[in-house]
């Protein structure tokens, strides 16, 4: 992933002395737990751990190197290893195991930390939007369908379920990290034919890993899981996104990103303020769910493995990560330096001359003897008239003799309140989250 979309934390988590760091546990672990069933000598396996290496650069280095020969890295990686720690202990490492053993453990071992950040994120995101929502229940605006204006909602309402929404990601997270956090320490083929199941214990119980049967590789339904959590979080922040650009729209402003002191819209036009963060999470989220349907495809393997899924998993696990990451903690910042135009809101919505009550005036025909498509057709004859010659629509109502409701009952359907007034059943939803 480019240094732009990156962060600290979670390139720590994936990048070479990263990963060398936990394929290295990985390995001094087996060897201790062949010593803990009597293979290894309990003092070979100390000096092991007591010699073995620090993980900086430099060993990346020589490991790198060391594949140029090797055309394998794990094989490289091994032989640096049993390098630094010196013959004879040395030869125990690897003992036993196979490259995917280590790879497919410690890539697990990555991917539950990387679950971990992003649901710290993810607690984040929730909670900003549960306040946003909470501060704007009483917000009123207009909801819109296909772009067009259709019924009061409120601005609290349209926020609270964006949060509901960020809770299911959640739950979706919590899903993926429970079925990743997994190891297999089994063998070439899974039958632990040459490293006994207790080691796979040892080693799962150190690093907080699950043992699961498995072939010679984890079954990548796991990593698609993942993958689809990613993705998952990406189309709410995407969600969130598209309609703060829509709202932030000179011919709406209903909304606004923040503007901080000495920031530029554009280079040649000093009055833009536009929405660069929604754009930018608005076009990451393709870039996750893409990787998604390589995921998919990384499912079918040929036999108990193939490496077909290597080389696409070295991109798309990092780069799903640290982009669901970095969407997460850029949307939550955007939407706690969000600006929010009530007024403008409310402009908007009476800007269509009263349209939005159609409804409540047609169920109120309804209900005074009219059947449905009479009073439809009065209503939206009405309707386009007023749209058409920018006329207000109670007055049109209130002049067309076919309606013979009275003006207390049209006072009624044209009521804000009587439009909002179950609106709190949104909002006790959220109660059920933190």
């Amino acid at each position: 992933m480019i240094p732009r979309y990156s962060t600290p934390e979670m390139t720590a988590v994936f990048d070479d002395i990263g990963r060398f760091s936990r394929w290295l546990e990985v390995e001094l672990l087996a060897t201790e737990g062949q010593a803990s069933i009597g293979v290894v000598p309990e003092a070979d396996a100390s000096v092991c751990r007591a010699r073995a290496p620090r993980i900086d650069a430099a060993f990346v280095d020589r490991v790198l190197e060391r594949e140029q020969v090797t055309d394998h890295d794990v094989a490289a990686f091994v032989d640096v290893l049993q390098d630094a720690v010196g013959a004879p202990e040395g030869a125990w490492i690897h003992y036993g195991l196979t490259s995917t053993d280590v790879v497919d453990t410690a890539l697990a071992w990555m991917l539950r930390d990387a679950t971990d950040l992003m649901l710290k994120a993810s607690d984040e995101f929730v909670r900003t939007l549960r306040r946003l929502a909470l501060d704007h229940r009483d917000t009123v605006m207009i909801g819109r369908t296909h772009g067009v204006h259709a019924e009061p909602t409120t601005f609290g309402a349209k926020v609270a379920l964006w949060c509901l929404q960020a809770d299911r990601d959640r739950t979706r997270l919590q899903q993926a990290r429970a079925n990743i956090a997994v190891c297999k320490l089994s063998g070439a083929v899974g039958t632990y034919s040459n490293i006994e199941p207790a080691v796979e214990a040892f080693v799962g119980s150190a690093i907080g890993l699950r043992p699961v049967p498995a072939t010679q590789v984890l079954a990548r339904d796991r990593h698609a899981e993942f993958l689809w959590a990613c993705a998952s979080v990406a189309a709410t922040v995407e969600l969130v996104a598209v309609e703060l650009r829509h709202l932030q729209r000179t011919e709406v402003r209903e909304v606004q990103e923040g503007f901080r002191a000495g920031q530029k819209g554009s280079s040649a036009m000093p009055h833009k303020r536009n929405p660069i963060s929604a754009e930018t999470l608005s076009g990451l989220a393709r870039v996750v769910r893409s990787n998604l349907m390589a995921g998919l495809q990384d499912v079918a393997l040929w036999h108990e493995r193939d490496i077909s899924h290597s080389s696409v998993e070295r991109v798309i696990l990092p780069d799903s990560a640290q982009l669901a990451y970095y969407m997460l903690r850029r949307c939550t910042r955007l939407l706690a330096g969000l600006q929010v135009f009530p007024e403008q809101m409310l402009s908007n919505l009476w800007s269509s001359h009263g349209l939005v009550f159609s409804q409540p005036v047609l169920l109120a025909l309804v209900q005074s003897g009219m059947t449905r498509d009479d009073a439809y057709r009065v209503v939206q004859e009405n309707a386009m008239r007023a749209w058409d010659d920018h006329r207000d629509f109670r007055g049109l109502l209130d002049a067309d003799g076919r309606i013979s409701v009275s003006a207390a009952v049209l006072d009624e359907a044209f009521d804000l309140t009587r439009s909002l007034r179950n609106i709190g059943t949104t909002f006790d939803a959220l109660d059920a989250i933190d």
